[in-house]
């Protein structure tokens, strides 16, 4: 739930951010063109009142539509791109993979969730972090794994930023995880060269599993001493 509050507030901020930039620039760009207030709602389908709001950032939620047809009266073209930020919120599936992976843990391990990236206003973070004697390991899973290429990415980004000696990906063994791996077979073994299996038996040891691995998980294993 905390997961979920915190994406949900950063979302909000963003968007009323997004709102009250682009009312600054349509009404800079009205100003510049000599256009009114009434003109441009005319030309918009909106009233005076509702474009002199969203100029100065007073609409807590306006439609793509209307700021799209505002900058166009105004000789401005909206432009929506999406980018990778922070961490997606976790549903139940998501939950019990990470917890059945940690159950197989060696009780030596430290066991951390959600663990930001250490970069300051870097919003990422690791779905886990495992910590043994002088190493530390990021951990993503994944319930529905489909694109191999921005996984792979993705994680190779945060190995990059995270401070980590290596990364694991786990994943539910499923007929969609045995597609994503037979499908994406030659990427995976180039960024994950460990052996999932030794992966898993070294951790359950308590050992360093010696490098990034991909680790498929069946079903909830045992508690390790």
């Amino acid at each position: 739930m905390a997961t979920r509050a915190r994406q949900v507030d950063i979302g909000t901020a963003r968007g009323v951010e997004l709102i009250a930039r682009a009312g600054r620039e349509i009404r800079q760009a009205r100003m510049d063109r000599g256009l009114s207030l009434a003109a441009t709602g005319r030309a918009s389908a909106l009233s005076v009142s509702e474009v002199s709001r969203i100029e100065r950032g007073l609409v807590a939620r306006v439609s793509v539509h209307d700021l799209a047809r505002l900058h166009a009266v105004v000789g401005l073209e909206l432009s929506l791109k999406s980018y990778p930020s922070g961490q997606p919120i976790r549903d139940a599936a998501h939950v019990a993979l990470l917890e059945d992976f940690r159950m197989g843990l060696h009780k030596s391990l430290r066991w951390s969730i959600e663990v930001p990236l250490p970069i300051p206003g870097d919003r990422r973070s690791w779905d886990a972090l495992i910590r043994g004697d002088g190493w530390q390991y990021g951990v993503e899973a994944e319930t529905a794994p489909r694109d191999s290429q921005s996984v792979a990415r993705r994680m190779q980004l945060k190995e990059r930023d995270g401070r980590v000696n290596g990364m694991l990906l786990v994943l539910r063994r499923t007929v969609q995880t045995r597609r994503f791996v037979s499908e994406a077979g030659e990427l995976l073994r180039s960024v994950f060269p460990v052996d999932g299996t030794r992966a898993i038996e070294l951790l359950r040891a308590g050992v360093d599993p010696g490098g990034n691995a991909v680790i498929v998980l069946a079903s909830r294993p045992s508690p390790r001493p």
